[in-house]
């Protein structure tokens, strides 16, 4: 059995902090299931309870925003996750292309992890809010457009190396990986 969830004593506090903005709990869900899924990497069903508690709403109240909304990772990613929008827009200019492209390049199927980790990616249905850039993908909280093999390849390479550069900390889908490895 995994181990509850709970916020990291500098967490809490930026919670309390999120509740004195709003004049009820329920009105801090957003901000509160983003601080979670920030600590935690992914949204597990430790993470729901201890939401669902800590707002004193049912977990049912929980599940219906996680469900509604798609940025909030439900399972592992990899250290940098790539969204390619599929919407009528993106697809009209490529996204299709595109699609087969990372599937070659990165070696590995929509909603898969690479072996070491580094990244993860998923086409999406549904509009990434960037059709004046379609075909296009978001890579963490990175938007890029007028993709291309070429541009994509040289996307991943800059990622790539910023990380080697920086010898980059825990980010989320780290934290989500370090997770599953625990758990």
């Amino acid at each position: 059995m995994s181990a509850t969830f709970e916020f990291t004593p500098e967490n809490l506090e930026q919670f309390k902090e999120i509740l004195r903005r709003y004049p009820k709990k329920l009105a801090a869900m957003l901000p509160t299931l983003h601080l979670a899924h920030q600590q935690q990497g992914l949204i597990t069903g430790e993470v729901e309870l201890y939401v669902a508690r800590i707002l004193e709403v049912p977990v049912v109240d929980v599940r219906e925003i996680l469900t509604f909304y798609t940025l909030f990772f439900r399972r592992p990613m990899g250290r940098h996750h790539i969204r390619l929008c599929m919407s009528i827009s993106c697809w009209i200019r490529g996204a299709n292309q595109i699609k087969d492209f990372l599937t070659r390049h990165l070696g590995v199927d929509s909603g898969e992890i690479l072996e070491d980790g580094s990244f993860s990616w998923e086409a999406v249905p549904d509009c990434l809010g960037a059709c004046e850039m379609a075909p296009m993908i978001q890579l963490d909280k990175d938007y890029h457009g007028n993709l291309t093999p070429e541009r994509i390849v040289s996307i991943l390479n800059d990622v790539s190396n910023h990380a080697d550069n920086t010898n980059a900390g825990t980010d989320e889908g780290t934290k989500a990986q370090e997770h599953e490895e625990t758990n």
